[in-house]
């Protein structure tokens, strides 16, 4: 193929509609095909990334192989591809102004007025396009953050009109995602909503291609017929997006809605015939119909917010399904453990992870359920700081060093068994200054991290300022916290184990960054059998 195909998402009348997952959704049916497919994201927001956003903003900061922070929306297009994203496939507003303002420095505008219209709209173009010339990919998909309207998300919808027109039909086209609300008092689902948004699209001069109608209830042809004349698109092309048990029941419900018929249609791409959806039908059917459950307790400061550890309640699911375990998710707030009530908030659980998070809010918490999960034989996986609140509640409980801290929480602590990195310590600016993306890591054999990989060597994402500190290695070694993994060129601590636990893993990196449908990540599904095999015990024994 010679020329690459462009699909926009964009988003009307509400968010947090899903325009991830359809765009993701349709992405999967694409590949299925055999298309080589990506996704970016649009983000309006003026940060540079979400790096030093709260996960009570914005979810979860996921980061991409080369180092990139970016939306969570990301970590979803792998999860469905299988594919890596990379810094191209997320770009915010705060990065467009940025390059734009570092342009007319170097003096690339000299003469010009720089304004919104060209010189923002030629740069999103620009970044827009970068997928697309590589070479790598058929189609590139490309969400728009925002709902249309929005004052924000003008230059990009501007953009997208652009490149429209520029690209031509064939080449370009445009699914506007929008809500069908269902009036209970009068007992009926309304258009009007649907028809405003896709107006105030029309107004700025695009004509959605493809309208995917989000709804609680089917939609009646007769319902996707005036959807159709009002909106101005084919009746085929309004599909339907029903409210789904799961996010992966949405292929094969835009399967069935003829999502992807219409897209290679308007495209003027052959179909290829049917999707291969096999492996993915596999896990589903796993996924709906697990032999056992499990109760995991996940610690951590954002629990209020699921999205604040979406990777890793996703990295449950793939590794339950492996298992034919269904894992529940047990959401504890650090800030209410201590050692008086652990016991009791851990009643039932068959395993423990720590969650990745800054700052000290409930650190003490954090140190109590990983003594609980230590003492009693608990299953337990730390991540990042969980792997860190390990290291600390070893150091104080069983190696004697009662003030054990990290520096990030205790800057005077005598015993700084956490430090920050050494080329940490010069830097200042927050933002895209960690540890960030993938390093290599050497395992030790015998260990449960060897055997879980079956690799002498991998590679994992990392997003961290502190590191294990290895002036105390060769204590905590000789007190029984053994190290099972280390970086071969820093010497970085990046697995520790404990010695006689049935299952005990903390990991400075994020292994949930990369468990997808496709290959679950082992680290999680060693854990969930691990859980699993603590219940079937607990349950022989009761």
């Amino acid at each position: 193929m010679n020329t690459t195909k462009y699909i926009f998402v964009t988003g009307g009348v509400s968010s947090s509609l899903g325009k991830g997952i359809i765009g993701a959704s349709l992405a999967k049916l694409l590949q299925a095909r055999g298309y080589r497919v990506t996704i970016q994201k649009l983000d309006p927001y003026i940060n540079v990334d979400p790096g030093t956003l709260n996960p009570y903003e914005h979810g979860e900061c996921y980061v991409t192989d080369d180092g990139a922070e970016t939306d969570l929306d990301l970590g979803h297009y792998e999860r469905f591809l299988n594919v890596p994203t990379s810094q191209a496939n997320n770009v915010t507003t705060g990065r467009i102004y940025q390059s734009v303002i570092d342009k007319e420095r170097k003096g690339e505008f000299l003469g010009k007025t720089v304004q919104v219209v060209p010189h923002i709209t030629n740069e999103i173009k620009n970044r827009v396009q970068l997928l697309g010339k590589t070479g790598n990919f058929d189609i590139v998909i490309t969400e728009i953050g925002g709902t249309v309207g929005d004052i924000e998300s003008l230059p990009y919808i501007e953009a997208v009109r652009q490149l429209k027109w520029e690209l031509g039909d064939d080449n370009a086209l445009v699914i506007h995602l929008t809500l069908i609300p269902f009036l209970k008092a009068a007992g009926e689902l309304k258009t009007k909503p649907t028809q405003h948004s896709v107006k105030t699209l029309m107004e700025s001069g695009i004509k959605a291609d493809i309208l995917v109608c989000r709804t609680e209830h089917h939609l009646s042809n007769d319902l996707k017929r005036k959807l159709a004349l009002f909106c101005n698109v084919q009746q085929e092309a309004v599909i339907e997006s029903i409210d789904a048990s799961t996010i992966y029941d949405v292929p094969n419900l835009m399967l069935k809605e003829g999502l992807d018929i219409i897209t290679l249609k308007k495209l003027n791409l052959s179909d290829h015939g049917s999707p291969d959806l096999e492996h993915w039908n596999n896990f589903l059917e796993r996924h709906k119909n697990p032999k056992s459950e499990i109760k995991i307790g996940l610690i951590g400061k954002y629990v209020e917010l699921q999205d604040s550890y979406k990777s890793i309640l996703e990295a449950f699911i793939h590794a339950g399904a492996v298992n034919e375990v269904k894992v529940k998710v047990i959401s504890i707030h650090s800030e209410h453990i201590d050692g008086s009530n652990v016991k009791e908030k851990f009643e039932g659980l068959h395993g423990v992870l720590v969650a990745p998070g800054f700052g000290e809010r409930g650190i003490e918490g954090k140190i109590d359920a990983v003594k609980y999960a230590r003492e009693n034989n608990l299953p337990y996986l730390g991540i990042c700081l969980g792997m860190q609140m390990a290291v600390i509640e070893f150091s104080r409980n069983v190696l004697g060093l009662k003030n054990a801290n990290s520096t990030e929480m205790n800057p005077e602590t005598l015993f700084p068994v956490i430090d920050l990195m050494d080329d940490q310590k010069s830097i200042t600016d927050k933002g895209g200054t960690m540890r960030l993306g993938s390093w290599k890591c050497n395992l030790t054999k015998d260990s449960i991290a060897g055997q879980t990989y079956g690799n002498n060597t991998i590679e994992e994402r990392h997003r961290h300022r502190y590191e294990y500190n290895n002036k105390y290695r060769s204590a905590l070694e000789a007190a029984g916290l053994k190290t099972s993994g280390v970086n071969p060129d820093t010497g970085l601590v990046e697995i520790i184990e404990i010695e006689n636990h049935p299952w005990f893993v903390g990991v400075q990196y994020h292994p949930e960054y990369k468990s997808t449908v496709a290959n679950p990540h082992p680290l999680f599904v060693s854990f969930v059998k691990a859980a699993n095999n603590h219940a079937n015990k607990k349950r022989t024994t009761t």
